[in-house]
Formats: C-alpha cells, structure tokens, sequence
C-alpha cells in the first residue's frame, strides 16, 4: 500500500518512469466510473429538494473538496468556539471514519479535548444524529464536521477548505488525484478558506482565489495560517513551541497530508533526524509504539513528535526514555475573519430564535 506521501508523488506526475506511468493509467481507468457516480449523485440532489431533510436548527458544515489535510479540524474547533461565545448550544456531528466499532476516531478525541463543552455525535447517518443532537441536547446549532459530500441534510452554510499546498487535488479526482468530487462543485460553497496561506506568496494566492471566484462566483474568502500553540504532553503538561528548537527529534504522523506537518515542523525550527508516515486514522499498537521508539533512539534523536490526532491515541508521556509532544495547531486569520464572522452571526441568528 502507498503511503499518502508517495500516493499524491504518483498522482501529482512527480513519480517518473515507466512503472508509475502504467500506475497513473490504471488509477485513470477507475477514476471514470467513481466520477461517473458522484456526477449522478450530484445531479439527484441538484434536482430533487426532496431528496434533502431539514432538521429545525442552523447546519453549518466544514469540509473540503480534496482529500484529508486541508486543517479542517482546527477550522472546526474555531468555529465551535465563535458560536458558543454567542451563547449558542452547538454540537458537532461527524460519521466517525476511522473509528473501531463502538468507539470514536482520533478527530472525535482530539475536538473533545479541546472544547469539552461541545457534545459530538458521530454516526454514518449524520441526518439522525443532528435529530437526536436536537432533542437531546437542545441543540441549536449543527456543526458539520467533513460535511460537504454529505448531501442528504440541508445545510445554511458550506464552509470549505483549499489547502494553499495541494489546492486544486492535481486537478483529477480521487484514485487519479485527491479531488472527492468535480471542482464545479464548488459552486455550492458560501466561504472558501484557504488554509496554510502563509505558505504562498502573495501572488500565487491571488491565482488561485482568481481561480476559485471562477468556480464559485458568490462565494466569501478568507484565508488562515495554521499556528502552533505549543507542545502538548499525553498527561496534560504543555511547554513552548521553542522549546525543541534547535535539538534533533524524530517526528511522525498519520493525517491525510503529512506535507502540511513537515511544514510546521521546519517552521519552529526543529532539527527532524528522521520521519516517518502512517496511513490516515491509523490505530497505533503495541508493535507501533515499540518500533517507533527504537527508531527515534536510533536516529539520536532528543524528543518525539507527532500531531495532536496521534497523541490522543497514542496517550503516554514517553516513548521509552523519549518524551513525546504533540504540536498543537490553531489558525490564525490572515485576511477575511470579519466576513466569516459576520456570516457565522447571521446563520446563527436562526439558532438563537429556534432556541
């Protein structure tokens, strides 16, 4: 199985020679029926408003239109906080891919931790779950999380995420590239967030906003900056982003675009010896733990670090004798957080009046 890394260095053409050229072909082949089936779908719930269910409450959805590791869940805990500083009951409602039979994914534990105050449900029909957010929680508002494929609930406001690295999914969808869907579906969003903004120069943003005003013409834009807000211990203990600057650690992950990570991770200045990659959602065991341990000692390297969705799975202080952090992520608005909130104010209005 190809890791995300080498997936998207196949489908983005940077992966030469003959082998990757008949991988790319047959990827190409299977990519036909899957965007055949998402076309159809789309077509029936463009068509059919039936086809959609309206739960009584505000639904806002945050997704994205390529593949995992767009930041969508610091996105969604920025979000969650905004509304509940209105006063609003808010719960968010996922499918929880990912997740072994009754439990939660890492996404789930990781929004827990960080807004311990917003029930999340998740559930494969996120049509029930938002009904039984609302009768159970008085909920006022629905957050989608990784809501926008899912049509069947309607929903006041799609918030969706371009990763300013990979923006466009190499412009094919998924096997071929990393689109989950057709760019023109991009119509139907109301704010388009570009994220990791901070890693393009200014005029390549502008091409690629100029891009998405062609595809989505009515939509708001914004764009953020993932910033780290420090290092996160299992046990709860926080110290300085600074504090590993300059010492050699061991860094791994398992998100969809571990790209994103090796980015920040220059960024603070840390010295990675070594890195290595999981697939995403990957449930570590034992024989994880034990492997990546050893393989960190090897490198020489002084500490461990892995994303926050790792650590609450992972859940201990140490490695053996290494300490292993978490680099806890926020987002910072670099352009357009007065239009998201003034929109995120007027779609939770209805909220307010349901409550």
């Amino acid at each position: 199985m190809l890791s995300p890394s080498e997936f998207r260095n196949l489908v983005s053409g940077r992966r030469r020679g003959l082998r990757a050229a008949c991988l790319r072909a047959a990827l190409g082949a299977i990519e036909v029926p899957y965007g055949l089936a998402v076309h159809w779908r789309n077509r029936r719930y463009d068509r059919s408003v039936r086809l959609v269910r309206r739960v009584g409450v505000p639904v806002i959805s945050v997704g994205n239109l390529t593949l995992g590791g767009t930041g969508k869940t610091p996105m969604v805990a920025w979000t969650a906080r905004r509304l509940r500083r209105q006063g609003l009951r808010v719960t968010i409602v996922s499918r929880g891919y990912g997740a072994e039979a009754g439990g939660v994914n890492d996404e789930a534990l990781e929004l827990e931790r960080q807004l311990p105050d917003v029930p999340h449900l998740q559930n494969p029909d996120r049509v029930e779950a938002a009904e039984l957010a609302i009768e159970e929680f008085g909920c006022q508002v629905i957050l989608l999380d990784d809501g926008f494929q899912h049509r069947r609930i309607h929903r006041d406001l799609d918030m969706v995420l371009i990763d300013a690295l990979e923006p466009f999914g190499f412009g094919r969808i998924f096997p071929r590239g990393t689109l989950r869907e057709p760019l023109s579906g991009l119509r139907r969003a109301g704010i388009v967030v570009l994220t990791r903004a901070d890693m393009l120069e200014r005029g390549a943003r502008q091409e690629i906003r100029a891009r998405v005003a062609q595809l989505a013409p009515g939509a708001l834009w914004a764009e953020v900056a993932h910033a780290p807000e420090g290092l996160l211990a299992a046990s709860g203990h926080w110290q300085p982003v600074a504090s590993l600057a300059g010492l050699k650690v061991a860094a791994f992950c398992a998100v969809g675009n571990p790209a994103g990570f090796q980015h920040t991770l220059a960024d603070c200045g840390y010295r990675v010896v070594a890195f290595r990659e999981f697939p995403d959602h990957h449930p570590y065991n034992r024989g994880d733990i034990e492997s990546l341990a050893s393989w960190a000692q090897q490198a020489g390297a002084s500490a461990l670090v892995c994303t926050a969705k790792d650590l609450v799975k992972i859940s201990v202080d140490r490695l053996e004798r290494l300490p292993l952090w978490a680099l806890a992520i926020g987002i910072e608005f670099l352009s357009g957080q007065e239009i998201v909130e003034a929109r995120l104010d007027e779609v939770a209005a209805g909220g307010e009046a349901a409550g």
